[in-house]
């Protein structure tokens, strides 16, 4: 279990930032080398652990950019959604990003070597006069600078009509899915020109829309099952082996709800905003706006647990409907083992859930305890009034800052916090004593 976390070091930041500065996916690779983030403006940077276990900035790249389609007079941002690595199978690393409607896949591979002596071409480049070759010579190799590059290697464009909210890699290596608010679309790795539709919720007249998709994932294991849910609450399990169109799912994992407790809001709030699968697969974790629930797959009719995030809030729905806030979309990450759960939550507050000793915490990332290199203190939310000095009352809650990307090391008990245009990394460096080390990294690249 996650509890005090130790903070030391902090990057510069600068207070003032743009709207492009801002994170809006964070993603871990398969070995926990890796992490990945992309923001608003469209870039992608990716920092590598080094041996003494900080990350720092290993490649920086503009993955996409803004575009018009003039067909529907759209604009496109260049945001990025999701990234999503692909298993390692050589020195290079690969990782699809999507932004609203393109989809990429990118290759970042180092070279520390380059090629001298051309015959036909001298080493600026430009092509030598051919009478004045005489000889031939074999060209060597000699090193040079570390270099990263990283190169598009496939675009996959032109398959949704809708934003894509979802991009996810089969557990085959050959295939992934990506998902808009009405369809989820097949794509094979080498294939860009087509993909085969396997859920389709777009009703004939779209005045009988009743819901909408909002999050797809592959089981890790099983590369014919995956899970989809949807703005009614609702997560459904589809085999691919049983039809080519997944409309009929083979599982439909909902709770029952009281219909004289229904209300306009309580729709709003079951909406499901992130589903993760649990390592073993065994386990489905999903998200909405005030709880988060573990499924097991094999039990449907109602959840195995049951975590409140934040139920200070519930009378506070009215005001954040107003305010657009209640539609916040929280994401949530399984630890190594599934036995810790990490979700975000509201004044750059993130939220832990131990399953085994039902224990919760909930810590805050702090540019200001960073720079004291403070241990972070279990926070406490009030509704009424105060117990301690350091409780927090509910009502001064600042709802711009808020945590909506998360991500946990596959291994290790390193997390990685996205709030607003900063990146949080903790990492446990004494667990025996609980403590845990802090890095915060600024997400503007550098000029």
């Amino acid at each position: 279990m996650l509890s005090p976390v130790l903070c030391s070091d902090l990057a510069v930041l600068e207070p003032d930032y743009t709207e492009a500065d801002v994170i809006s996916t964070v993603e871990f690779n398969q070995t926990g080398e890796f992490l990945a983030t992309g923001d608003k403006g469209g870039r992608v940077v990716i920092f590598q652990r080094e041996p003494q276990g900080e990350y720092n900035v290993y490649s920086t790249f503009q993955s996409h950019e803004p575009e018009f389609d003039y067909l529907k007079s759209l604009e496109i941002e260049e945001k990025i959604n999701k990234i999503r690595w692909l298993p390692p199978h050589n020195p290079a690393h690969f990782l699809l990003s999507t932004n609203d409607k393109t989809i990429k896949l990118w290759k970042v591979s180092e070279r520390d070597k380059r090629a001298e002596g051309y015959n036909l071409r001298d080493e600026e480049g430009r092509l030598k006069d051919l009478s004045t070759i005489t000889t031939l010579q074999v060209p060597v190799l000699r090193p040079m600078d570390l270099l990263v590059e990283a190169t598009p290697r496939r675009v996959f464009a032109n398959a949704h009509a809708y934003h894509i909210n979802s991009i996810s890699i089969n557990s085959d290596c050959e295939t992934y899915l990506s998902a808009d608010d009405l369809r989820i679309n097949l794509w094979h790795l080498s294939i860009t020109d087509r993909s085969f539709n396997i859920v389709d919720l777009k009703p004939e007249n779209m005045e009988d829309l009743s819901e909408v998709i909002t999050v797809a994932e592959f089981h890790p294991h099983h590369c014919h099952l995956l899970a989809f849910s949807s703005s009614t609450g609702t997560t459904r399990l589809c085999d691919m082996r049983a039809r080519a169109l997944c409309d009929q799912h083979a599982k439909l994992f909902e709770e029952a709800v009281d219909p004289s407790r229904r209300s306009f809001l309580s729709e709003i709030v079951s909406s499901v905003s992130d589903i993760k699968f649990s390592h073993s697969g065994r386990y489905l974790l999903t998200r909405d706006y005030l709880t988060v629930k573990v499924w097991d797959i094999n039990m449907e009719n109602k959840p195995v647990e049951t975590y409140q995030v934040h139920d200070y809030l519930r009378g506070k729905l009215c005001s954040l409907y107003e305010s657009d806030c209640i539609f916040d979309k929280f994401e949530c990450a399984w630890n190594g083992t599934d036995s810790v759960i990490m979700t975000g939550a509201y004044n750059n507050y993130f939220r832990m859930f131990d399953r085994a000793s039902r224990r919760d915490v909930t810590l805050e990332a702090s540019r200001e305890l960073c720079k004291r290199r403070a241990v972070l203190q279990p926070r406490r939310v009030c509704v009424g009034r105060k117990r301690k000095e350091t409780d927090v009352s509910v009502d001064s809650l600042d709802f711009r800052k808020k945590i909506l990307h998360t991500a946990w090391h596959p291994k290790d008990n390193i997390i990685a916090i996205a709030a607003s245009n900063n990146l949080y990394i903790f990492q446990d460096r004494m667990p025996t004593h609980g403590h845990h080390h802090a890095q915060q990294i600024q997400s503007a690249p550098p000029e």
